[in-house]
Parts: structure tokens; sequence; C-alpha cells
């Protein structure tokens, strides 16, 4: 009888345009088992329309079924046989929840949404990709500073909870927490 694999959390920080979104893929690729892509960036827009069909086209090969879920997590409800769940991304998820409606409650929101993904019984994978954001000495309106505040928080909590955390630099993973040869 196969030994059973505990479920692995593990994250994926960058910057804008860094490649952390082609590493989670590699990373998500790399399990076997049904793979759901849960896509967070609503189309805004002409420009955010072309980033979404660019991203659907650059992983049309690599087996994922997508779903767009841009709030409320916790009501996902992927397929019993999905054994990995790539979430792409989540400073957009906290974009949408914290002014797409009542900004109170959103880490709470976003927080029990991976927790319900992370506790799904036949994921055996959680890839969750997000933004490396700081202040870096300009100034914000207080929404924006908040929704700063909130994304390194979620990405520290994250991070604690994660088996493995990843960040990439101009499209090289550098291993921040876990273990090589993952």
């Amino acid at each position: 009888m196969e030994e059973e694999v505990p479920g692995m959390l593990i994250l994926v920080l960058g910057g804008g345009a860094s490649g952390k979104s082609a590493r989670a893929e590699d990373l998500a690729c790399g399990f076997s088992g049904k793979r759901l892509y849960v896509a967070t960036m609503e189309p805004f827009g002409a420009e955010a329309e072309k980033r979404i069909a660019r991203h659907r086209a650059m992983r049309s090969e690599k087996g994922f079924e997508s779903v767009d879920c841009y709030r409320e997590l916790s009501s996902l409800d992927p397929q019993k046989d999905t054994q990995v769940i790539l979430l792409e991304c989540l400073g957009n998820l906290l974009a949408n929840e914290m002014f797409g409606r009542d900004a109170p409650g959103c880490e709470d929101r976003i927080r029990r949404g991976l927790m319900h993904l992370e506790g799904l019984p036949n994921i055996k994978h959680l890839v969750v990709v997000s933004n490396e954001v700081s202040l870096d000495g300009d100034r914000y309106d207080p929404e924006t500073l908040e929704y700063i505040r909130i994304l390194n928080r979620l990405n520290g909590w994250l991070a604690d909870r994660a088996d493995r955390v990843e960040e990439v630099v101009c499209g090289i993973p550098l291993l921040l927490k876990g273990e090589e040869g993952v």
C-alpha cells in the first residue's frame, strides 16, 4: 500500500513580473494528481483581459482546470478528485475583497478561505502566489497603506504555516523556508 504523503502548503512570493507565476506553475505541475488553477484577477478593462488571456494561454498545455474566484475562497468547492490547487494571486484576491466590498473583515475572510482550501480532504498540495510589497518611502493614500499592511500580514501568516516558501527574483527562485529538491 502506498504511504500517504501529508499535504504541503507552498508560498511563492515575488515582485511584479518576477517570474513567480511561472515558478508556482512549475511547482504545481511537479505534483501528481488533478490540478486546479484558481484565478483571482477580475477582468477590469482591456489591459486586464489581455493579461488574463496571456496567462490562460501560457498554462493551457499544463493540464490545469481553471476556475475564477474573485472573492470568498471559502465558497470554492473543487471536484473531489482535485489534488493540487494553485491560487494566483493573493494580492488580487485582497484587492477584490478590500475594494470590491466593505474592507472590514477582508483579512479574516481570506484567512478562512485559505484554511478552507488547505483543509479540503483530497488536496495534497496548495501553492499560493503572492506579491512582495513593502513601503518604499513613497507617500500613499490611507487605503493603499492599509492594503500593503494587510497583504504583508497575510504573507507572514502564510509563511509561518507553509512547508515551503520561495521568493522569485528576476526569474530565480530563492528558497526561504523548506527543503531543497521540491
